[in-house]
C-alpha cells in the first residue's frame, strides 16, 4: 500500500509535471556521467540515483532521511550503486573523491547556502563538474502566490548564478520550465528556435517564464550543454492509465457497470444476430 504523498519527495508512483521536470534534469546529468564517479546528494527515492548508474562508474545516494535511505537501498540493486545517509551541510566522504556532484531540488530546503555550496566543492576533484536544479524565486512563488512548505529559502535568479560563480569559475546556466510542446529538430543540431502562440498568431517566444535554474558549473572548461526537452508521453500515457484503474474503482462506475452490463450483452447479441 502506497504512503500518503506529502509533495516533499518525487517518488515514482507520481506522475505529474514534476515527474516531467526531474526526470528531465537527469537526463541532462546522465549525458555526463558515463564512467564518471557521481555524488547524489539529496537522493530522495533514489530512482535519480539508479539512472544514473547506468552509465556511471559509480553512483553514491545519500539522504537526511533513514528510512528514505533504507527504501532505496532495497529497491535499487546494482553493483556500482549504493546509499547512504548523510546531509548536504556534512557530506560524508573525504575531500576530493567525486568526478559529479548532482543536487537536484535541494538548496532551497536549506538556509546554510554557502555551506552547501563549500561542502560539494569539497568532494569534488579539482576538475570535478556539479550539477544543480533550484525554484526560481520569481516565478516559482512571487508570480503564482504558491506558498511551498517545504523550503526554507529560495533565491531569485541573480542570487543564484552569484552563489554558483562564488565557489566555480567556468558554468552554464539552463532556464527550466513545463509546458506543452511539439518537437521539431535540424539534424545538424544547431540551436533550437522556440515559439510560442494559439489559433490566431504565433510569434517567437522571448520572454519565457522560468520556474527552476539548472546550474553545470566546474573550475575546468567544459563543453557547453545544449538546449533540450523531455518528451513526457510516456509519462502522461501512465498518469491517464493509472487515473482510468481509479476510476474503475470507484462506486459509481462499478455500479454503471452493473446497470449497464445487460444493455452490453444485449448489444453483442444483436450484432450476431
Amino acid at each position: 500500500m502506497k504512503k500518503r504523498w506529502t509533495g516533499e519527495r518525487l517518488e515514482t508512483f507520481i506522475y505529474n509535471e514534476c515527474t516531467v521536470e526531474h526526470l528531465h534534469r537527469y537526463a541532462i546529468a546522465k549525458d555526463m556521467v558515463k564512467n564518471k564517479t557521481v555524488l547524489d546528494i539529496a537522493c530522495g527515492e533514489g530512482y535519480g540515483a539508479n539512472l544514473l548508474a547506468d552509465s556511471a562508474r559509480f553512483v553514491t545516494g545519500v539522504d537526511i532521511d533513514s528510512h528514505t535511505i533504507s527504501k532505496a537501498a532495497n529497491k535499487y540493486r546494482k553493483p556500482n550503486l549504493k546509499f547512504i545517509e548523510g546531509q548536504v551541510e556534512h557530506i560524508p566522504f573525504p575531500d576530493h573523491v567525486f568526478d559529479i556532484v548532482v543536487s537536484f531540488e535541494t538548496l532551497e530546503h536549506t538556509n546554510e547556502h554557502t555551506r552547501m555550496m563549500q561542502e560539494i566543492k569539497r568532494v569534488l576533484k579539482p576538475d570535478g563538474i556539479t550539477i544543480i536544479s533550484t525554484p526560481e524565486k520569481k516565478g516559482y512563488s512571487d508570480a503564482t502566490g504558491y506558498v511551498n512548505p517545504f523550503h526554507v529559502k529560495e533565491l531569485y535568479e541573480h542570487e543564484f548564478t552569484g552563489l554558483i560563480r562564488q565557489f566555480f569559475s567556468c558554468n552554464y546556466f539552463l532556464r527550466q520550465n513545463t509546458s506543452l510542446t511539439s518537437l521539431a529538430l535540424l539534424n545538424s543540431g544547431k540551436g533550437m528556435k522556440i515559439y510560442e502562440g494559439n489559433y490566431e498568431t504565433i510569434t517567437d517566444a522571448v520572454n519565457i517564464p522560468t520556474l527552476y535554474l539548472i546550474a553545470i558549473a566546474s573550475d575546468k572548461a567544459f563543453e557547453q550543454p545544449a538546449s533540450s526537452l523531455f518528451m513526457a508521453n510516456l509519462i502522461f500515457h501512465t498518469a491517464l492509465a493509472e487515473q482510468e484503474k481509479l476510476l474503475k474503482r470507484t462506486f459509481t462506475y462499478q455500479a454503471g457497470h452493473i446497470i449497464l452490463l445487460p444493455l452490453k450483452l444485449l448489444r453483442n447479441f444483436l450484432k450476431h444476430l
